[in-house]
């Protein structure tokens, strides 16, 4: 008897140091209480529901890292019925919110929060940037807006070494890396986003002779045109040499001072040879076919020919000593002009973004609209002298500038994000080993756009204020060369009249895929049903007389999306749903769950969105709506250039999430402890801070 009361005793004591442990974390760790919320009654009156708000709190925690965002929601709002003033509940509610796609929910959350004086500027912020993001209509760009100074790559170190002189052109890669081609030291030089030398080229054999542009090809391949060697030089995508074409003369092949290039949807490419006042036209291997550009009776022909864009068949070139811009077709007939007579002082090159060119002219930086000829000044440098080369649009949202005279190359930002900064979010935090910690987080633009190429060196890590131990990267997505792909299979009755389409396409999708990343099927009928999940080879026999889902009146595919989303939120960390039917929805199809929610589940998760459509002609509003407003894009199922493109497209989908470990020095509590942990990334002159918590694993 004496031992059973005994051990009561003993299981007694330990729930109330439990219960008294739970409620000194909230009222001295800063659980509860933190950044500027306070303790509003005694620990002793608090006690009980503090205890028992922990433990939902926990459990709340647990399963937002474990991507179980339901699941979170319902514990926090347990933890807020014990504690309903306590505002890191209600942080943590909000952001379980918001990766459920319920931002309207979530901002509700996080605006009280803040109300009450908890957060800080940095709720404050993150309050900002999703309430502007659901503004926003998002896809393409449909104008172009004003960009400012963000930073730069001088010609020189701080060492005052150089790194490149005179720079003509540049060339953004999909790593957040960049080519530069220095016409001063004749070389093409790789950097990375910190400025740092990665690689030197100095041509073939004899070199680079004064290289003016560069440009990609849709195979991959580098062009340097050279201004004194009247040569273009061809690179493969890593700087290995190919070959040269073109010679000096003024026959057919022959160029004297070639300038800028451009190459149209049939792999020909088209120079301004500026020596001849004229443009000369080869095939992608090289092979001259023919010049344009000489005086006819309908045109006066070109004088100092410099940047050069095609776009639609139209091929656009720029002249710097009429300041105009001409028009011709593709086989080199003149159309008129776009932009007439010294419209521009001394344009330079001449680059395609959207349906707009972006255009350099000595010290300015100009979109001009191809239906109208309108312009748009992005950017200026300024008073000091400048003759600018190149601007081009880089995989992080800016504009890479070259500079020739003041021998640097200006990163440009919107004035938004230069000011507002980067938009950081610790997505999950895994702490089974510690104390070694793992954080999963994703960095962004304030308009959503990844930011890739980011290095140990632009993350900064640190627990309860204090930088931590051994802290590493470990690895960041954009450098992934495979992505989990669920296909989602559209069976209405509609859709199930191309089933050799649907069959032959599934077929080719996972032949692409090969061993790329996982692949699953999802049929989309009156209820959703998951089809197969594996390796894409065991796909490469798919049948659509063995799906158990069958055609369908009624398809419910906002079910059906959302059921895809919850199965790739815990998959590699590049992931795509492809919607494959006839683009047309069926009546009802999305009552559950609303567009923009779902939308924004997608974005706030990186789960791309693509549509493969069996049938030609324009999707339905819905699918069109989801297609534009999330990664992905749209595709016809006997497209030119088969379907294997649209895997690779996927993989190639910047992204942002980078995965940092450290070793914590904090005391866990035997598990029982909230551990706050903070990540701030920064490049030049922006930066993005997050803060977030965990716990240890029970001892």
């Amino acid at each position: 008897m004496k031992v059973q009361v005994k051990k009561f005793k003993s299981i007694l004591f330990s729930l109330l140091v439990s219960f008294v442990g739970s409620s000194y974390m909230f009222a001295q760790n800063g659980a509860f209480t933190s950044e500027g919320a306070t303790a509003r009654s005694s620990i002793g009156a608090r006690t009980a529901a503090s205890g028992l708000a922990e433990q939902e709190f926990r459990r709340g925690v647990q399963a937002y890292y474990r991507g179980a965002f339901n699941d979170a929601i319902l514990e926090f709002e347990k933890a807020l019925s014990y504690l309903p003033d306590e505002y890191i509940i209600l942080d943590w509610l909000g952001k379980s919110y918001y990766r459920s796609g319920v931002e309207g929910a979530a901002l509700e959350h996080w605006q009280y929060a803040s109300g009450e004086g908890y957060g800080g500027l940095l709720l404050q912020n993150r309050i900002e940037v999703v309430r502007d993001r659901r503004l926003l209509s998002g896809g393409a760009i449909d104008k172009p807006v004003r960009y400012t100074e963000a930073g730069s790559y001088p010609g020189r170190n701080s060492e005052n070494n150089l790194v490149f002189s005179q720079p003509t052109s540049v060339l953004p890669n999909t790593d957040g890396t960049m080519w530069v081609l220095s016409y001063g030291t004749n070389e093409l030089i790789r950097l990375d986003l910190n400025g740092l030398v990665i690689d030197r080229n100095g041509g073939y054999f004899n070199g680079f002779d004064r290289p003016m542009d560069l440009i990609r090809l849709h195979n991959g391949n580098l062009l340097v045109s050279e201004f004194a060697g009247d040569r273009v030089s061809m690179f493969n995508s890593k700087g290995t040499f190919i070959k040269t074409f073109g010679k000096k003369g003024a026959s057919l092949g022959g160029m004297v001072g070639p300038q800028y290039m451009a190459e149209d949807s049939d792999g020909n490419i088209y120079v301004t040879d500026f020596g001849n006042s004229r443009v000369d036209v080869f095939d992608s291997e090289g092979n001259p076919l023919f010049f344009f550009g000489n005086k006819t009776d309908d045109f006066p022909g070109l004088k100092g020919p410099t940047g050069i864009a095609v776009y639609e068949g139209t091929v656009y070139v720029a002249d710097c000593l009429t300041g105009a811009v001409q028009r011709f077709d593709v086989s080199g007939n003149y159309l008129g002009l776009l932009c007439k007579a010294k419209t521009f002082k001394k344009p330079e090159s001449l680059k395609r973004w959207g349906r707009y060119l972006v255009i350099s002219d000595k010290n300015k930086v100009y979109s001009i609209d191809t239906d109208t000829g309108s312009l748009f000044e992005n950017l200026s440098s300024g008073n000091a002298p400048s003759r600018l080369t190149s601007a081009v649009p880089d995989i992080n949202g800016n504009i890479l500038v070259t500079d020739f005279s003041s021998n640097e190359v200006y990163v440009m930002a919107k004035l938004s994000e230069v000011v507002g900064g980067l938009f950081v979010q610790i997505e999950r935090v895994i702490s089974d080993f510690f104390p070694k910690v793992t954080l999963e987080v994703k960095v962004e633009n304030r308009s959503r756009q990844s930011i890739v190429g980011l290095k140990e060196n632009n993350f900064f890590v640190t627990e309860n204020k204090s930088p931590v131990l051994n802290y590493k990267l470990e690895g960041a997505a954009y450098a992934n060369d495979s992505a989990d792909i669920t296909l989602l299979l559209d069976r209405s009755s509609s859709s199930s009249a191309y089933s050799e389409s649907l069959e032959n396409a599934v077929k080719e999708i996972a032949a692409a895929m090969a061993d790329r990343g996982r692949l699953r099927i999802v049929s989309a009928g009156t209820l959703p049903l998951i089809e197969y999940e594996g390796t894409a080879d065991g796909a490469r026999n798919f049948k659509v007389k063995n799906l158990k889902n069958p055609a369908a009146s009624r398809v419910a595919l906002d079910v059906a999306v959302r059921m895809c989303a919850n199965a790739l939120i815990n998959a590699a960390k590049k992931s795509a749903i492809v919607y494959i039917g006839d683009g047309h929805v069926t009546q009802n199809a999305f009552d559950k769950y609303g567009l923009t929610d779902l939308t924004a589940y997608l974005n706030n998760n990186s789960i791309a969105f693509a549509s493969l459509l069996l049938s030609q002609g324009a999707s339905d509003s819905e699918i069109d709506f989801l297609t534009k407003n999330t990664e992905g894009g749209e595709y016809y199922v006997y497209r030119d250039t088969g379907l294997s493109s649209l895997v690779d497209d996927i993989i190639q989908i910047p992204s942002g999430i980078y995965v940092l470990s450290y070793e914590s020095n904090l005391s866990t509590d035997f598990g029982q402890r909230y551990l706050p942990v903070e990540t701030e990334a920064f490049i030049m002159n922006r930066s993005g801070r997050d803060e977030s918590g965990y716990f240890a694993p029970l001892q």
